[in-house]
């Protein structure tokens, strides 16, 4: 008899294992179609995890999209009856365009949705089933809930313009403080208001340590609404003897135009990103002109195939943090913040061509990196941590925690620019850059039509030669542009090196990240 077990790859097995799961729960099985009418999608871009919709024309001539998403169909396909709950799960493909190398790909996802009189019970069973699909994958996983509604009062309280609010989100789900101090200290927040939203940032761990530190913040009602949903679910959790690998962790951030209560993401250790992710998406129904509300999650059963064996010492502890820092004067710099942040590695200041040290005894492992190349390292897994200065970090926009300002390396990117020159705005601007991207998103919020000109080095030559009208690039002292008859026109940022670190290691190395995120911090303090 033949052992299917022994010839399914690690997904395979999975797919079968989930659906069995949801099948137990009453959860019915769902086939969507792989085609879609493109307007479903263009309505709902913001849902979507990618802007891009792979499209086609039918023999119609009607604009089709391959499915990027399961929620949206199935939603659109279900009638609406507000008084009860029905209950769906599937397996399907869906197509979405990679970041990192501009091609579509085919991801197999299974899940569950829920759509009617959605109660407490409804969510907690949501949940329930996210914690076991995470279980059937790997024994050690964590699932991170938050809560819109804390990220409603936040706004509310905060009172930014739509593009700062926009920011400030951004900064809470890259746990990035920092930048959330520097954004509401330039709209003239009081520092007892930003005190109270860094506080609510930070605030992750186990639900009921978090939970009483919800309640010392009295933001607002929305945010006393949020933290009284919480307890509910806390409490439903608990009567059910759920716990410990469920925790709260408020940089767990979705659209709120979509999602209106819990959001989670669910991680496993072994694999370098987020294997699940889901919420209530009550304001989507509404959106669709659904009386109904709706809450599920989805399993990326694709990224299993790539999971390695967790690393452990003797004793079966994981606590090796592997820390990817950049070679060059900057990293020599940064190693001593370690060092003297009681992170030595004696061996790495000998004269060798080793990129690999550790110091076991301490818990880390470095290594030497291309600084251009650490925030890659730290992205894909490899590092658990590293340093890569804010340059890098807005170039490439790596999934990764932004935990710490270094204050080291520090410099300004700007726009330079002969001395005589003046913008015309009538014609296309030329600018010459290491950073497109940069370049663009800078000069797309000011409504600027450029022409990018992609150089490598020795750019401040381009405007000389009138190649470009003007750079973007990193300045430091301004000798060079002074030596070129250059100068610096428009400041778009200031630059300095961040301590970064992999989403997934920070979740099964909270611990000894936030002891080195906290010894750094003491020691830049006496520095400065």
């Amino acid at each position: 008899m033949v052992d299917y077990n022994s010839i399914l790859r690690n997904e395979e097995r999975a797919i079968y294992l989930l659906r069995d799961l949801y099948n137990r729960y009453g959860y019915k099985q769902i086939k969507t179609s792989k085609f879609e009418a493109y307007e479903l999608y263009g309505r709902n871009k913001d849902f979507l995890t990618s802007d891009e919709v792979m499209t086609f024309t039918d023999s119609k001539g009607k604009l089709k999209a391959l499915k990027p998403d399961v929620t949206l169909s199935i939603v659109k396909n279900t009638e609406d009856n507000p008084g009860e709950v029905q209950k769906f799960c599937y397996n399907d493909y869906v197509y979405r365009l990679s970041k990192k190398t501009g091609n579509f790909k085919e991801i197999m996802q299974t899940g569950v949705e829920a759509i009617g009189d959605i109660g407490s019970s409804d969510v907690c069973e949501i949940i329930v089933l996210a914690a076991k699909s995470l279980e059937l994958v790997a024994d050690d996983y964590a699932l991170d809930i938050s809560h819109m509604g804390i990220l409603r009062g936040v706004s509310k309280a905060l009172n930014l313009p739509e593009d700062a609010e926009e920011s400030v989100l951004e900064c809470i789900a890259n746990k990035n403080t920092h930048g959330i101090a520097n954004i509401c200290k330039e709209y003239g927040v009081s520092e007892k208001l930003i005190k109270q939203v860094e506080a609510l940032v930070q605030a992750h761990g186990p639900i009921d340590e978090v939970l009483s530190k919800l309640e010392k913040q009295d933001l607002n009602e929305v945010v006393s609404e949020a933290v009284e949903e919480l307890k509910e679910i806390d409490e439903a959790l608990k009567s059910i003897g759920v716990g410990g690998k469920i925790r709260f962790d408020f940089s767990v951030v979705n659209d709120m135009g979509y999602y209106n209560g819990v959001v989670f993401q669910g991680f496993v250790n072994g694999l370098a990103s987020g294997i699940l992710s889901g919420g209530r998406y009550d304001n989507l129904m509404a959106k669709m002109g659904k009386r109904s509300g709706g809450i599920g999650f989805g399993v990326y059963v694709d990224k299993i195939a790539n999971m390695i064996e967790p690393e452990q010492d003797n004793n079966g502890e994981k606590q090796i943090v592997n820390i990817a820092l950049p070679k060059g004067r900057l990293g020599e710099k940064i190693y001593d913040m370690f060092e003297s942040a009681g992170y030595e590695c004696p061996e790495i200041k000998e004269e060798s061509r080793k990129l690999i040290f550790e110091n076991l005894e301490k818990g880390v492992r470095y290594f030497w990196v291309k600084p251009s190349d650490v925030a890659i390292y730290v992205e894909r897994g490899s590092a658990d941590i590293g340093v890569a200065g804010k340059d890098i970090i807005l170039e490439s926009e790596p999934n990764v925690y932004e935990l710490l300002n270094l204050k080291r390396g520090k410099c300004r990117m700007m726009v330079a620019g002969k001395k005589d020159w003046v913008d015309d705005t009538d014609k296309t601007l030329r600018v010459a850059t290491k950073f497109p991207n940069i370049a663009s998103q800078y000069y797309n919020s000011k409504s600027r039509d450029i022409d990018i000109v992609k150089l490598n080095g020795s750019i401040e030559i381009a405007p000389i030669l009138g190649l470009t009208d003007v750079i973007v690039d990193i300045v430091e002292t301004g000798n060079t542009l002074k030596a070129n008859n250059l100068e610096a026109k428009e400041e778009i940022e200031n630059i300095s090196a961040r301590l970064i670190s992999n989403k997934a290691s920070f979740k099964f190395k909270t611990k000894e990240i936030e002891a080195i995120k906290s010894s750094l911090n003491k020691v830049g303090e006496k520095i400065d």
